[in-house]
């Protein structure tokens, strides 16, 4: 049995959780968010907790039974307390801002680079080197976090780039010269 598909996921106050035909749908204060579930998986809400189940023993049936209840739990999380990722940017003349739907990045490339902004998220700068992403959807938050980072990965030799806050860079040592 797997040890977190057998765990009930709690549903604190303040959230509702509905199943219908295969589709959760989890609602709070922060949004609302749905998921389509596989049909060797049965979830059911049973009072204030949520509860997952598989019908059968076979690999596949086993690998999305833990996979349900953690998609689940981190939605009833996702709609009570959101999700936040914060970036640093590090480097000479590195700076970000937000121009209405879009982030942008001087990141040491000759042009400045653009992305826009998802609809159910919110990016904050609260400083020229400092990026919050927020939002209720895990999944969407690392995801556009992880492609604002990946514009200008941290270098091993200076450190230069946009990082995840306390994210640690190991420097390499550089030339160094032999007499």
């Amino acid at each position: 049995m797997s040890r977190i598909g057998k765990k009930p996921v709690q549903i604190p106050s303040g959230v509702t959780v509905g199943v219908a035909d295969r589709v959760v749908t989890v609602e709070g204060a922060k949004g609302k968010l749905t998921f389509t579930h596989r049909p060797e998986i049965s979830v059911n809400v049973e009072g204030d907790a949520v509860n997952c189940s598989r019908s059968g023993e076979d690999r596949t049936s086993r690998e999305l039974h833990g996979l349900t209840r953690a998609i689940i739990g981190n939605m009833v999380e996702g709609v009570s307390n959101g999700y936040e990722k914060k970036l640093e940017i590090v480097g000479v003349g590195y700076l970000a801002s937000i121009s209405g739907d879009t982030l942008q990045l001087r990141v040491g490339y000759a042009n400045e680079l653009h992305r826009k902004i998802p609809s159910d998220l919110t990016v904050t700068c609260p400083d020229q080197t400092h990026v919050v992403v927020q939002g209720c959807d895990k999944q969407k938050v690392t995801q556009f976090a992880a492609e604002i980072r990946s514009l200008r990965k941290p270098e091993p030799y200076k450190g230069k780039g946009i990082r995840y806050q306390g994210e640690q860079v190991k420097i390499k040592p550089g030339k160094s010269a032999t007499k």
